[in-house]
């Protein structure tokens, strides 16, 4: 479990626990304490495996673009269990949700220490690019690496795009960005060109809320916009159909432009076209004209709640190259 910790003295509890248990090759020519004092101030996230604590990670903006991962650190008998991973993702979305454009990590340059270069292959694995080497950064001996990863990039915001099923914020999402993610959707791949996908923007609390009543069991209760994905069964050619493939690369296309404006979502399919047909009665209320199917909702705003991350496999279990070996 991933918590972001505000109270300031328990922030520095924290950092103080897991620093000082550190090896003495972990320690580089930096003054930990006063890395502990500054943790109090900054954005802070701490680990817990069932409710023991297991690592922690600060950030520090060095910049109004950029976010440092400033220090961080995990307990010996949580190593290799994926803490850190999951420490980068939390600190990651914040600093998405904040509006910063980088992130970026310094660590000890490559081929110094063999321990060192663990932490920069993990700094690597989860994306990020090696920027330059600033010699004497630290002192002579510990020439700095620095690693930095765009938070605008396409991949970014794939690797960091979430399910949110929580509340959101009443705060009404801007017409203008509406657009800009129905936009998105519509400007997906479509198989021959045959344009399956046409959506239907909700922003009107009354239509909103008649929408709502009729989703049984309800979700998205809060949300204060929704794009409504209807698709129409247009064959490419001879009896080849790729309307779900359209609509399927839509969806995708919108969720990420969600995410990328700073909002969250979640894809409701199964739940509206189950047997109940939720998703007629919706169509119903929008005036949506025959042969047209209503396949997804989306629903768009601000989120309250934590976006939590879902546990996946490895890629090493479901990624190969050159076959299947």
């Amino acid at each position: 479990m991933i918590r972001f910790i505000t109270d300031s003295s328990e922030r520095k509890d924290i950092s103080r626990k897991i620093l000082e248990s550190l090896p003495e090759w972990f320690e580089v020519p930096e003054n930990r304490e006063g890395l502990i004092q500054e943790s109090g101030e900054l954005p802070f996230f701490a680990a817990y495996v069932d409710e023991s604590l297991a690592g922690f990670l600060c950030l520090k903006e060095t910049s109004p673009d950029t976010v440092d991962i400033a220090v961080t650190g995990i307990l010996k008998e949580y190593h290799r269990m994926g803490i850190g991973r999951k420490l980068f993702e939390a600190s990651k979305e914040y600093a998405m949700a904040k509006g910063y454009s980088f992130i970026q990590v310094k660590t000890v340059r490559e081929g110094m220490y063999e321990s060192y270069d663990k932490t920069n292959a993990f700094y690597k694995g989860v994306g990020f690019k090696k920027l330059e080497v600033i010699e004497q950064i630290w002192d002579e001996a510990n020439p700095c690496q620095i690693y930095i990863m765009s938070l605008k990039s396409a991949v970014g915001t794939i690797s960091t795009r979430r399910s949110y099923r929580g509340n959101f914020s009443p705060e009404p999402v801007p017409e203008e960005d509406l657009v800009t993610i129905a936009r998105a959707g519509l400007d997906a791949p479509s198989g021959c060109n045959k344009q399956t996908t046409s959506l239907v923007i909700v922003n009107d609390p009354e239509t909103l809320t008649k929408i709502k009543d009729v989703i049984n069991p309800p979700v998205a209760k809060t949300a204060p916009a929704m794009v409504v994905v209807l698709s129409q069964k247009i064959n490419a050619y001879r009896d080849r159909c790729f309307a779900v493939q359209d609509y399927s690369a839509a969806i995708e296309n919108m969720l990420l432009a969600i995410v990328e404006l700073g909002y969250q979502s979640c894809w409701y399919e199964g739940h509206i076209t189950d047997e109940d047909r939720i998703c007629d009665k919706i169509a119903q209320i929008l005036n949506v004209p025959e042969g047209y199917d209503l396949v997804c909702i989306l629903p768009v705003g601000k989120a309250l709640d934590e976006v939590k991350a879902p546990v996946k496999k490895p890629y090493i279990e479901r990624l190969r190259f050159n076959g299947w070996k």
